[in-house]
């Protein structure tokens, strides 16, 4: 996987464009009504879901397998955000416990033990009464059941690229014992990318619960 990011970050370089996810807008606005401040984001790609949280004064911490990536984040948002170069397999790559966490269209790359392992490592690090809110893609979307099928809702597209595509039943299965505080299907419109349509995704939200 890194190699396929890293030419696809050297190819395209700031591929999606500046403006933030929807997902992304709406997250900082339950991370700042929660009093939230120290963030991680999984999956960091160039910066662009990361800056309205460090415009909002959230001390972000990224974690990114594109060296690539990681210098056009440099280029265009500066020094502000520490960033772990790697796999989020590799995961933790610190001792800190954060606030939030916000992951936005990774999840759904990876395996079922990759996937359960990132859920798992993520919630280990939230501090008591912090949030997780994760964005997977749905099986409502309209790439689902396109390309190699590899196992019951996982594909394999013409690109080279596995998509696991989520139901209500594999949300709940896979993050029902961290916390779910609700999950709904959402539309990323895409604004920035001209002549694409806009794609169909699950945003999950969970809080670690204080003891």
């Amino acid at each position: 996987m890194t190699e396929f990011w890293e030419l696809s970050f050297r190819d395209k370089k700031t591929m999606w464009g500046f403006e933030p996810a929807d997902s992304a807008i709406v997250t900082l606005n339950l991370f700042k009504e929660n009093g939230l401040n120290k963030i991680l984001i999984p999956g960091f790609g160039y910066g662009r879901n990361a800056k309205i949280f460090t415009d909002a004064g959230f001390k972000v911490t990224g974690i990114e397998i594109s060296e690539t990536a990681i210098d056009l984040a440099r280029k265009h948002y500066g020094n502000d955000v520490r960033i772990h170069l790697g796999s989020v397999s590799a995961m933790p790559f610190d001792q800190e416990l954060y606030d939030g966490i916000f992951c936005y269209a990774l999840i759904h790359l990876l395996n079922e033990k990759e996937r359960i392992k990132l859920i798992n490592d993520c919630y280990h690090q939230l501090k008591p009464n912090g949030y997780m809110v994760f964005v997977a893609i749905s099986k409502n979307d309209a790439a689902y059941g396109n390309g190699e099928k590899l196992s019951k809702d996982r594909f394999e597209t013409k690109h080279g690229v596995q998509l696991f595509f989520y139901d209500s039943d594999s949300v709940e299965e896979e993050f029902g014992k961290y916390g779910i505080v609700e999950f709904k299907e959402i539309d990323e419109p895409a604004k920035n990318m001209e002549n694409k349509r806009s794609q169909k995704f699950w945003i999950i939200t969970c809080k670690k619960q204080a003891k």
